[in-house]
């Protein structure tokens, strides 16, 4: 039997990988600690690691996870940004989940544009408390707008099929365009065209702060923003300006370039230190989810089942077919 740890483990993680244990006898122990190079020693004793969105896998814990003798290291997602796989090379292997389930982000994507433009959660609050008043609450069609998607992978594609159902017009920009049924356009004109702008790109060097203060210079005014990909495409100070000088009309993020801290913990009895983020909640035309896009009953099942396919690929000597594989360019 082989010993896994989880990091950054909440519960909804136990149930599904629970449920796979005795199938690949495995044996989990959870941890609600991020994995970082503090907390790198619990690996002693243990087979292989498993980690998350928001551990900080540098240098200095791949080396501490080397000497642990850890050799293989499961994301249990998509995005790697926070892998030094450079780092890794020559010593831990790198596996994630690339694909456990597009629908459910671009689903969640266009729940949150439902929310931000309808201000049903605002008519939530209000019901509550026996207040049906419609002052205040007044949106705008879906139908007829134009969305600009950045990113045609599996989750932008989805997304795109969706607002094809709400009769929207569609415009993308991708390095890699993968459809022949939308238009394909430059960055710079989708921001310029695009009533509404959706992120479903990978965090690169190439697309980090993609929205900033020069690309919102060039959009519409009253442009709506929409992130559930990676926090630090958007340059959050200016996103903060926007928003502010009413340039950007709203803003729904599931995604924060500095949440590692906040996302999925309880802070509600502490005092937030992040300026920009308590600005960002604070604005009534800003919806923050917390990196919860991803939670449905179907991606966890999924996320559960692949991660535990990769470690027993690894521990039987298979080719490891989600490997992260670093480039020797």
């Amino acid at each position: 039997m082989k010993k896994i740890c989880l990091f950054d483990s909440k519960p909804y993680d136990k149930i599904y990988f629970e449920k796979y244990k005795k199938e690949y006898d495995f044996e989990f122990e959870y941890f609600e600690t991020k994995l970082r190079h503090r907390t790198a020693v619990l690996t002693h004793g243990f087979d292989a690691a498993v980690a998350f969105v928001n551990d900080e896998i540098d240098s200095e814990t791949i080396n501490r996870l080397y000497d642990n003798n850890i050799r293989i290291l499961a994301m249990r997602c998509a995005g790697y940004n926070n892998v030094d796989v450079s780092a890794a090379k020559g010593k831990i292997r790198i596996v994630r989940v690339p694909n456990y389930s597009p629908f459910a982000i671009a689903e969640h994507t266009m729940a949150i544009l439902l929310t931000l433009v309808r201000k049903t959660n605002k008519a939530y609050i209000r019901t509550r408390d026996y207040n049906f008043s419609l002052n205040g609450l007044m949106g705008f069609v879906l139908h007829g707008k134009t969305v600009g998607v950045v990113g045609t992978g599996k989750i932008g594609s989805v997304f795109i099929d969706i607002c094809k159902g709400f009769g929207m017009n569609i415009c993308a920009y991708d390095v890699y365009p993968s459809r022949n049924d939308i238009e394909y356009v430059s960055f710079e004109e989708l921001c310029r065209r695009s009533d509404i702008i959706s992120l479903h790109c990978p965090l690169t060097n190439e697309t980090k702060h993609i929205i900033n203060k020069n690309s919102i210079g060039l959009m519409k005014d009253g442009v709506y923003i929409l992130n559930t990909s990676r926090g630090a495409l958007i340059d959050s100070e200016d996103l903060v300006e926007a928003i502010k000088s009413e340039k950007i009309g709203g803003a729904a993020l599931d995604v924060y370039e500095e949440e590692s801290e906040f996302f999925y913990e309880d802070k509600s009895a502490t005092i937030i230190q992040d300026d920009i983020l308590a600005r960002l909640i604070s604005m009534p035309n800003v919806l923050v989810t917390s990196h919860q896009a991803f939670l449905t009953r179907e991606a966890l099942r999924e996320i559960a089942h692949t991660t535990c396919e990769n470690l027993k690929d690894f521990f039987e000597g298979r080719e490891l077919k989600n490997e992260i594989v670093v480039s020797n360019k």
